[in-house]
C-alpha cells in the first residue's frame, strides 16, 4: 500500500509492516528507536516490524510504502535495506536515477518489488562501510544472530559459536568496519528493546529486566542509568508516549519563528519560561539533542531551501543575520561539507509527480 503521509509532529508511528518512508520535504530531525537524526529531505528509510519513527518538525511530507509480501524480505540481500547497524541506513534518492526513474513511472497497483531491486543497487552503490558483498552478508548473519539472542547474555564463545563466519574472523570484521565489537552490537539492541518496553508497555521495571535476562532488577537500573543517563522510571516518564506535555512541539514552533534573528539560549529560556540550564536538560531529556545544534540545524536546514529556491549567497546571509557573506559559507561548509555555490550546482530538484 502506498500513501501520502503528513505526519504529526511529536507523534510515534509503528511499524506494523515493512515499510518503505521516503522524505519527500521537510525539515527538522526524525526519531527511529530513540535516535534522532537531521537533514533527510529526498532519501528513503526501511524500517522492519516493531521499529517506530517520530517527526521532531511539523512541516514533513512523506511517501510510504508498505510491503505486504514478507516473502521478499527473507531475501539475503534485501535485509541491508532494513536491518541498521549502527545508525539509521537510508537510500539517497538526490543520487539515484533509477529511483527517481521508478517512483516517476510507477503506480505500485501490484508489484513493489522493483523499489526494492533499484534501492539495493543504490545502497550498495553507496556502501556506508566499505565493505565487500560478502563481509557484508557476514556482518548482517552477525546482526541475525543479535536480533535473535539479544536477551541471552552470552559469551564471546558462544556468540562465535553461532556465527557463520565463511572464511571471515567476525570479530575482527565487525570491528574494522563498524567500529565496535559483537558484544557492543548485543548490548546496543538489549538497551534498545528495553527502551520499547519501558517507553510504550505497562510492564513493571521489574518485568522489563527479566525479559531482557536480568537476574537482579538493582543491576538492571544500573547499567540503564550508566547508558541512558536516566533511571528506567525517569525514562519513561519523560519519553511521555502519550503526548501530554507540549514541550518539543512548543520549542520547535519557537525555533521555526525565530532561529533567523535569535541565537542566544537565553532567548529561547525566556520564551519557555525556564532557566537556560533547566531547557537545556529538558531538551537533551525530551529530543535527545541539544539546544545549540537543534538552532544550527535549522539554520541549515533554512539556508538550503533558500539557495534551492535561487537567493544569491548575499541574500541568505543577510536573511539568516549573518554579518558578512564570508561567514556564512564558512558557517554552511563547516557543517555540510560543501560551499554554498557548490551545494547549488550539486543539487538535483526532484520534479517527480507524488503518485
Amino acid at each position: 500500500m502506498v500513501q501520502k503521509l503528513i505526519p504529526e509532529i511529536n507523534k510515534v508511528y509503528f511499524t506494523n509492516q515493512y515499510t518503505l518512508f521516503h522524505i519527500l520535504s521537510g525539515s527538522g530531525s526524525i526519531q527511529v528507536d530513540f535516535k534522532n537524526y537531521t537533514n533527510w529531505q529526498d532519501k528513503a528509510i526501511y524500517l522492519e516490524k516493531g521499529q517506530y519513527i517520530k517527526f521532531l518538525s511539523g512541516d514533513f511530507v512523506v511517501r510510504t510504502i508498505e510491503f505486504p509480501n514478507q516473502e521478499i524480505f527473507a531475501n539475503q540481500d534485501v535485509r541491508v535495506l532494513f536491518k541498521h547497524l549502527i545508525s539509521l541506513g537510508y537510500i539517497n534518492f538526490d543520487e539515484c536515477a533509477e529511483c527517481q526513474k521508478y517512483l516517476s513511472n510507477t503506480v505500485f497497483a501490484e508489484n513493489t518489488k522493483g523499489i526494492i531491486d533499484v534501492s539495493l543497487k543504490q545502497w550498495y552503490w553507496q556502501n556506508p562501510f566499505n565493505a565487500s558483498q560478502n563481509e557484508y552478508q557476514v556482518i548482517f548473519d552477525i546482526k541475525e544472530v543479535v536480533d535473535q539472542e539479544f536477551q541471552n547474555h552470552l559469551t564471546n564463545q558462544d556468540l562465535v559459536a553461532l556465527i557463520q563466519d565463511n572464511g571471515f574472523n567476525a570479530q575482527s570484521l565487525v570491528r574494522d568496519k563498524l567500529g565496535i565489537t559483537i558484544k557492543t552490537l548485543l548490548g546496543n539492541k538489549r538497551l534498545t528493546e528495553s527502551k520499547k518496553d519501558i517507553a510504550f508497555t505497562e510492564k513493571s521495571i521489574q518485568e522489563v529486566s527479566y525479559d531482557m535476562g536480568f537476574k537482579d532488577p538493582a543491576y538492571f537500573n544500573r547499567v540503564f542509568k550508566k547508558n541512558t543517563g536516566q533511571s528506567p522510571s525517569d525514562f519513561r516518564e519523560q519519553f511521555d508516549y502519550y503526548r501530554k506535555d507540549t514541550f518539543i512541539e512548543d520549542l520547535t514552533h519557537l525555533l521555526h519563528l525565530h532561529h533567523k534573528e535569535e541565537r542566544s539560549l537565553g532567548f529561547y529560556a525566556d520564551k519557555m519560561h525556564l532557566s537556560v540550564k533547566a531547557l537545556s536538560k529538558k531538551t537533551r531529556d525530551k529530543m535527545n539533542d541539544s539546544l545549540g545544534r537543534l538552532i544550527r540545524n535549522e539554520l541549515i536546514n533554512s539556508s538550503k531551501k533558500l539557495l534551492v529556491e535561487g537567493e544569491s549567497i548575499k541574500e541568505v546571509s543577510l536573511q539568516l543575520g549573518f554579518e558578512e557573506p564570508n561567514h556564512f559559507s564558512t558557517f554552511f561548509k563547516l557543517h555540510t561539507g560543501l560551499n554554498p555555490s557548490e551545494f547549488k550546482n550539486q543539487k538535483v530538484q526532484v520534479n517527480a509527480p507524488f503518485l
